[in-house]
């Protein structure tokens, strides 16, 4: 089984794949006219809460060859929440990794490729065996359609396609990250997760999910499930109320709260670097995990099925001593990139993190300021995509006194990348994205500066970084404002995501 998930994950950058009903760069093109996240938004705005949407989602699921029988073999961590919910899923991934499980883990979006989001044991699955997959699935829903359109949409695809690789890989635990919501969201098929973790929640996709904190709580509530276990982290009182009614309501076993500040794993969570926030998120995953392993440990024998070779006859230590530290080695060697990440190049040091509402500004401006060093030319990257208050996110980032502010679309500019927001953004949209960068510029004022992609952004970057300054320090760049920023920038600087570059 390790033999099969290794080959699964192999990296394959320098692999054409050859299969009968196409290659992989065709694979990814067809992809994209499956409609953009961005278009999904436009085109949901007037059907919030259809209840069709997870009937629709069950009957690609049964077309694609996957009955909701066979999809309950899957056992799921499943994670909703505004912010950290990737974060949460990467750390609670990793634990269960340390100890030796196959995992399999589904994430959005993705940065740089978009094999990013469908994860064997840590690793993104092959260009081949992702384009293998592709076909046959997409082959498959486009024998059973019944008209033109009859097809799942970007999301849906990529959510049924990580169902078939984690049953083909028989995973021993599937960690989903919800897309969207959570009621009505594309992962929300699952029936049986093991156990559910809400991360900290805030107004976010208003059009979509409400604009009070009680219909987000709502929202994303709906992943709760008969005899799933429970977590979230502190949340509002107004929020709190609404996951504890929904919790009885499904008849979850139970609801916990996660301690904001955990003293036990203290020592562990400073030992890693982690800040307030990411401490947060790593003491849910540690909730999530543990719950996760002691429900699988209820089943003997205590001597697990699924080990890697190496580890199959080990037995599960679950002592405290033993969590501990296989927590510790989880925590440190978890790479999750574009959030609160700081990527040192020769001529600049990149802050990157995918900060789009109020709450994650705030704690991404606390961050920058204490690693930034004083003495240092400070420039901005900043873009936004979907509803966001674009406006008050830049009020807030003024005052940290950037020498440049740079607006783009987010947008690589260079031919042949898989620059999804590119591909698949139709010219309306891409219009949209340049205007809106028209009034970031125009609100920020002096020394901004309009740039056409990212691409041209770094190098005017590279011109004011070899002109001559009394500052002598490297420039300091925060990238902020969207995921698909953070991608766009990191495709240039990082394209293999190695937490290195030799920019």
């Amino acid at each position: 089984m390790f033999t099969l998930l290794r080959k699964m994950t192999h990296n394959g950058l320098t692999v054409r794949s050859v299969h009968s009903a196409g290659s992989y760069e065709e694979a990814i093109k067809v992809l994209c006219t499956l409609q953009s996240n961005a278009a999904y938004l436009q085109s949901v705005k007037h059907d919030v809460n259809n209840p069709e949407k997870l009937k629709e989602m069950e009957k690609y699921l049964l077309r694609s060859g996957i009955t909701l029988e066979q999809l309950d073999s899957l056992s799921v961590i499943h994670v909703a929440g505004s912010k950290g919910k990737g974060s949460t899923c990467a750390f609670t991934e990793a634990i269960l990794r340390q100890y030796g499980f196959n995992t399999g883990f589904f994430s959005s979006p993705h940065l740089v490729s978009v094999r990013e989001r469908i994860r064997l044991n840590g690793e993104p699955i092959s260009q081949s065996h992702f384009t293998r997959f592709f076909w046959d699935v997409y082959q498959r829903l486009e024998r059973e359609r019944e008209r033109e359109s009859d097809m799942p949409t970007y999301f849906k695809f990529l959510t049924i396609l990580s169902f078939h690789v984690f049953l083909k890989a028989n995973v021993d635990v599937a960690i989903l990250e919800v897309g969207i919501g959570g009621e009505l969201d594309s992962t929300n098929v699952v029936r049986n997760p093991v156990c559910v973790g809400v991360t900290s929640l805030s107004l976010e996709h208003t059009l979509l999910l409400g604009d009070t904190l009680e219909k987000i709580a709502h929202q994303k509530s709906g992943i709760f499930k008969e005899r799933a276990a429970a977590f979230t982290v502190p949340q509002p009182e107004v929020a709190m109320r609404v996951l504890r009614k929904r919790a009885a309501e499904r008849r979850c076993r139970n609801l916990q709260v996660v301690p904001a500040t955990w003293t036990e794993w203290n020592d562990v969570l400073s030992s890693a670097g982690l800040n307030d926030v990411q401490r947060q998120n790593a003491s849910l995953s540690i909730n999530l995990a543990l719950e996760w392993i002691k429900r699988r440990c209820e089943k003997p024998p205590l001597i697990l099925d699924g080990f890697r070779d190496n580890l199959r006859s080990e037995k599960l230590d679950l002592s405290r001593a033993g969590y501990l530290t296989k927590v510790a080695a989880a925590v440190k060697s978890c790479k999750w990139p574009g959030r609160m990440q700081i990527l040192r190049t020769s001529m600049a040091d990149f802050f990157l993190d995918g900060a789009h509402t109020v709450e994650s500004v705030v704690n991404c401006i606390s961050w920058f300021e204490g690693a930034s060093r004083k003495t240092s030319r400070k420039f901005l990257v900043f873009n936004t995509s979907g509803d966001r208050n674009s406006l008050q996110l830049l009020r807030m980032l003024k005052p940290l006194g950037f020498d440049r502010a740079y607006f783009a679309p987010n947008c690589v500019g260079i031919p042949g990348t898989e620059d999804m927001n590119s591909m698949s953004y139709s010219q309306g949209m891409m219009d949209e994205q340049r205007r809106n960068c028209e009034k970031h510029c125009e609100s920020w004022g002096e020394n901004s500066v309009l740039k056409n992609n990212v691409t041209e952004v770094l190098l005017d970057v590279k011109r004011q970084a070899s002109s001559k300054t009394s500052r002598n320090d490297k420039i300091e760049i925060l990238v902020t404002g969207s995921l698909h920023m953070i991608g766009a920038v990191l495709t240039i600087l990082d394209p293999n995501l190695t937490m290195t570059s030799h920019f």
